[in-house]
């Protein structure tokens, strides 16, 4: 018996032998027809037509397999270079926003005749118990403790820490937190004291001191830390007890705590 393959092999061998028996007659113009040729003809040709149509199909699946293997590539290609594309606007508009504030930073510094160091925030305390940051100056750079930390929006705090190239910050925020201020208008005296909340308290106004909404507090320099007249915030709300001597005042920082990301240290030369 013989085998699938070779019943397979001789089918195929016919099929050809047959197709070119045809084609090579029919080419013969000059020469007649006769009947086996007909019948070999009619036999044949939608053999042929079956052929002829399955390798046009085949040729189409094949290209328009082949076209989207090259679009899937170009698309991946496109997607490469878009990403590449829009990291490079990232990183531009982040030195644009950079340049923003170290722009600032240079014009107030340029105000005040004392000495500065800008600083990186490279931590931030994640405990809702402490309000700290760390920066990346320390010692090396002329930090000490109890430098002033500032942006130009006004007091983020001062440094508690020191190492050779770090520094911890306590910020105003801290509850730990003092600095001696007054009321930029009337000149009211009093102590900004952290919460450990967003805004901060001015406490020690006497009840008898004017205060008003939306004054400005600002640092009086009497604390030894801070230089005199550095924003601090604003005053959000008043409320004046009779039985208590001092009102209870809440100031809304000038700074965003959030949004930081430089900062200002004092070099102090004590």
């Amino acid at each position: 018996m013989f085998s699938n393959k070779l019943l397979i092999f001789v089918g195929i061998a016919l099929f050809i032998t047959i197709n070119f028996t045809v084609i090579t007659m029919s080419s013969k113009e000059s020469l007649p027809v006769s009947g086996i040729e007909r019948v070999f003809i009619s036999i044949t040709s939608p053999l042929q037509l079956t052929v002829t149509r399955t390798i046009h199909f085949t040729q189409n699946i094949w290209n328009t397999y082949f076209m989207s293997v090259l679009a899937v590539q170009e698309n991946i290609e496109i997607k490469k270079q878009l990403g590449r594309a829009i990291e490079i606007k990232n990183r531009y508009e982040e030195l644009e926003l950079e340049n923003i504030r170290l722009k600032k930073f240079v014009n107030f510094t340029g105000q005040v005749p004392d000495t500065y160091v800008a600083a990186q925030i490279i931590a931030r305390d994640p405990s809702p118990w402490f309000k700290t940051i760390m920066i990346d100056k320390g010692a090396k750079d002329g930090l000490v403790k109890g430098s002033p930390v500032l942006v130009s929006e006004g007091i983020v705090g001062q440094t508690i820490k020191i190492a050779n190239a770090y520094s911890k910050v306590l910020l105003i925020t801290d509850r730990n937190s003092a600095v001696d201020a007054l009321v930029q208008s009337s000149r009211v005296r009093g102590i900004v004291k952290g919460n450990n909340e967003e805004n901060c308290s001015f406490v020690y106004a006497l009840r008898k001191d004017e205060v008003k909404e939306g004054e400005m507090i600002i640092s009086s320099g009497l604390d030894q830390v801070f230089p005199k007249g550095l924003k601090i915030g604003r005053v959000l709300k008043v409320i004046k007890a009779h039985s208590q001597l001092f009102q209870d005042i809440t100031i809304e920082t000038t700074v965003d705590f959030d949004r930081i990301e430089e900062v200002l240290v004092f070099k102090n030369d004590r």
